[in-house]
């Protein structure tokens, strides 16, 4: 065989054979269907997807054979890169002067029949070739040349795709990385951040009460609006810690419990006015599932039920409903309601409503982007239903068994 000839743009093309990421990859059965159906429709004994290295013959798939890779100089397939645009025919390679120096073997099959489409990328590299091979003169016809150059673009087409999802799943590992970073450097800051808090408050009533008789009024206001943002802050700080804590409580082991006794313990924790009524499932249901991160959702929406309510007397009322593989949760409030425009967006991180709570505080927009994660994690979904001034409903359903 006439040794092949170097491509003129040979660097080039194998830094773009090299950039798909594909050399030395485990067998696909997507490639390994190309080639049995190369071989099908021309009748021929073997088939590759074989791709030109710099001193090697690598073959994606192949069938017919069983070797890996064969030398460069020694093969078919480094003559059919040369023109990219052009397939390489060779009805038998012992009449052809290129070839006919010597018996031409691919592992123990002769081969006498070659044809090789080359596999150009989207910048005209010829990366190797779809090219089977027979051990007897052969020739094909339009209607199987045809076939042989459509799987040739298919080809290339599941190797751009694979780069691009191999190009992704990197993307997603670095992301991922970096949140483990962001989660970790959220949680050291709010634990560090809690304890001085913690002494403002203490010193800010401290200072009150040991200056209270020599401040005036005016002066004795800036004390509580000190007081009121360290209390606004260690707000936001348990709510972020919560926010990037809420991931670990979907390990917890599922349990038996009642709704009911879960929805009183929350209560309990609430510290519930006498202004405030509940109406509770009337069955009473026994639910098996993750507790605590249901403990988590429901003292979010409860809370958040009774923060944003404007009503003289605060009404709630939960329900509950299942079938084979969800339980479905509702709770109503008769409070402020939520504006049309943001109802797409209440969910999102750091997103509000933009109105103050009964109390004049504005929220900070945690509470429900972490219910929206617990309830995600636990396989199911979440949405709300509101009208201004009127009513609130939060919908959600978890799994039942994950």
């Amino acid at each position: 065989m006439i040794l092949p000839a170097v491509p003129i743009n040979e660097n080039f093309r194998l830094e773009a054979l090299k950039a798909l990421e594909v050399l030395d990859t485990e067998t696909e059965k997507e490639f390994d269907e190309i080639t049995a159906l190369a071989n099908f429709i021309c009748d021929t004994e073997v088939a590759l997807i074989s791709l030109v290295d710099k001193s090697r013959m690598w073959f994606k798939s192949k069938n017919g054979v069983s070797i890996c890779e064969t030398p460069r100089d020694n093969s078919l397939c480094s003559h059919a890169i040369l023109n990219p645009e052009t397939p390489l025919l060779v009805k038998d390679t012992r009449e052809d002067e290129r070839f006919n120096k010597e018996t031409i073997q691919l592992e123990d099959k002769v081969v006498v029949f070659y044809a090789g489409i080359p596999l150009v990328n989207k910048d005209g590299f010829a990366l190797g070739t779809l090219c089977v091979m027979d051990s007897k003169p052969r020739e094909l016809s339009e209607k199987q040349l045809e076939s042989l150059n459509s799987l040739a673009k298919q080809v290339v087409i599941l190797f751009e795709l694979n780069k691009k999802n191999n190009d992704l799943q990197k993307i997603q590992r670095k992301l991922k990385k970096k949140n483990e970073a962001l989660k970790d450097f959220a949680r050291v800051i709010s634990h560090d951040l809690k304890m001085p808090l913690a002494n403002i408050i203490t010193t800010t009533d401290l200072l009150k009460l040991l200056l209270d008789k020599k401040l005036d009024k005016e002066s004795l206001q800036y004390f509580d609006y000190i007081k009121t943002s360290s209390f606004s802050m260690s707000g936001y700080i348990s709510d972020v810690l919560d926010h990037y804590e809420s991931e670990s409580l979907i390990h917890n082991k599922p349990e038996k419990f009642s709704l009911n006794e879960l929805l009183k313990e929350i209560i309990e924790l609430l510290s519930i006015k006498p202004d405030i009524s509940f109406n509770f499932p009337e069955n009473a249901p026994v639910l098996e599932s993750n507790r605590s991160a249901l403990k988590q959702i429901f003292f979010n929406l409860i809370g958040n039920s009774i923060k944003y309510n404007d009503k003289e007397r605060i009404e709630i009322t939960i329900d509950h409903s299942q079938d084979a593989n969800f339980y479905y949760f509702s709770i109503t409030d008769n409070g402020m309601g939520i504006p049309e425009n943001q109802i797409e967006t209440i969910f999102d991180l750091f997103t509000t409503a933009g109105m103050a709570d009964r109390s004049g505080n504005k929220g900070n927009g945690i509470g429900l982007s972490t219910v929206k994660k617990i309830v995600e994690n636990l396989g199911g979904s979440i949405s709300v239903n509101s009208k201004e001034k009127v009513e609130t409903t939060f919908n959600f359903c978890i799994k039942k068994k994950l």
